[in-house]
């Protein structure tokens, strides 16, 4: 009687401290396993494999996630083992087939109760399983395997693991938008019993460019899946700010215009950027606009300032003056204010800028290459080879002085 009573007061224990430490199952087993869920993917389209997934630890995308962009991709969850990523990577490139290869590593493995490994190789095949010990905890532990993708997780609410992989399949956008689509889904529909803690989503693939190359993570939060959002938002943000330039310097106005309402209601929050948005309003709306983003930038961070000379050909608009004060810059505020006039095309206005400051005994290397560089795109070659030397006479170092020279002299 007295060992029952014993045991039923250790149990209770357990469950009482569980929210504050591992889940009960850990404790119970002594293994490092907490709730998650995961969704795995393949976009045969643009080639990319994708694993998105979310659970009650830290750094979940540290030991979950594993993608070989030429063969597949798996996902480990539960008690992680990255022996089914490496050994089954070689399986897949001797031509197993990704069941095979999963089987094969679980037939060797003594904790493979304990596991939930899912499986995608080039050709969209899917195979998963879910370690017997999981389904008797707390909470859901399944998996559901749809075309080209598996969503899979424990100790979940019911309806979590539908709800993703029916957002999945009916979503739109890239892999990654849809990916994280799903993991919004999963945990609007309950998500894990014991928490949150971290998410990430990572895509890889052979022929993608680096921007679709994506490995986002947030390793540890309170809200991690909406903190996964915002690096998403920034990350496409970011890419449809490009397009909306693209589509300005190629004369397409109407796209460029919708590239850029797009990004800004992605990159919100994100000040490091605002500089190149106010310069794609510049370019794309007015004035007006660009100086709206000059302003929310030092509202949000007081160190953006340091980013104002760039705009200093927006000095003589009223609502600038008392924002740019050329009197107090620096040989840096001026390269900057140079720069960004010959990257909007303003050769001339480099060059009369810069003979005001060299007139008054304000230069540097850089100034002479800006004033080097503008004499070139002007086709003034024996000026821009002057001005070049220059910058070279004062830093043998400059290296962009050195690489245009020696492209003139050619």
């Amino acid at each position: 009687m007295k060992t029952r009573t014993s045991v039923s007061i250790i149990l209770l224990l357990l469950i009482s401290v569980s929210g504050y430490s591992q889940n009960l199952p850990s404790l119970l087993t002594d293994k490092n396993i907490n709730a998650t869920f995961s969704i795995l993917a393949y976009d045969k389209n643009t080639q990319e494999f994708g694993i998105g997934v979310a659970t009650n630890n830290i750094y979940v995308g540290n030991s979950t996630v594993y993608i070989d962009p030429a063969v597949g991709a798996f996902s480990v969850i539960a008690e992680t083992e990255p022996l089914y990523a490496i050994e089954g990577f070689k399986k897949l490139k001797a031509g197993k087939s990704i069941k095979q290869a999963i089987l094969e590593i679980k037939e060797k493995d003594n904790e493979a109760n304990y596991r939930q490994v899912s499986g995608i190789d080039l050709k969209g095949n899917i195979y998963a399983f879910t370690g017997e010990s999981l389904k008797y905890w707390n909470g859901r532990a399944s998996e559901i395997l749809g075309e080209d993708y598996v969503v899979m997780g424990n100790q979940l609410d019911d309806e979590v693991l539908l709800q993703m992989s029916n957002t999945f399949k009916n979503s739109k956008g890239t892999l990654g938008e849809r990916l994280l689509q799903s993991l919004v889904a999963g945990q609007n529909a309950g998500g894990q019993i014991s928490g949150k803690q971290s998410a990430a989503v990572v895509i890889k693939g052979v022929n993608n460019e680096w921007y679709n190359q994506i490995d986002l993570r947030v390793d540890n939060s309170k809200n991690p899946i909406k903190e996964l959002q915002t690096l998403m938002n920034y990350h496409y943000g970011r890419i449809r700010l490009n397009q909306s330039l693209y589509a300005h310097r190629k004369g397409n106005i109407k796209r460029a215009e919708q590239k850029l309402l797009e990004a800004e209601s992605m990159l919100d929050g994100w000040d490091g950027i605002y500089s190149r948005i106010a310069k794609a309003n510049y370019l794309i709306r007015s004035e007006e606009d660009a100086i709206g983003w000059i302003k929310k930038g030092l509202e949000e961070n007081p160190k953006w300032r340091v980013n104002v000379p760039a705009f200093y050909f927006l000095h003589n608009n009223p609502k600038m003056e008392s924002i740019i004060k050329p009197d107090l810059f620096n040989i840096n505020d001026w390269e900057n204010a140079m720069q960004m006039l010959s990257s909007l095309g303003r050769e001339l206005e480099v060059i009369e800028l810069a003979h005001r400051l060299i007139n008054k005994n304000i230069e540097s290397s850089y100034l002479n290459f800006l004033l080097g560089r503008s004499y070139f795109y002007e086709k003034e070659t024996d000026k821009a080879i002057k001005y070049l030397e220059k910058a070279l006479f004062l830093d043998k170092a400059n290296f962009e002085a050195k690489v245009l020279l020696s492209k003139i002299k050619l």
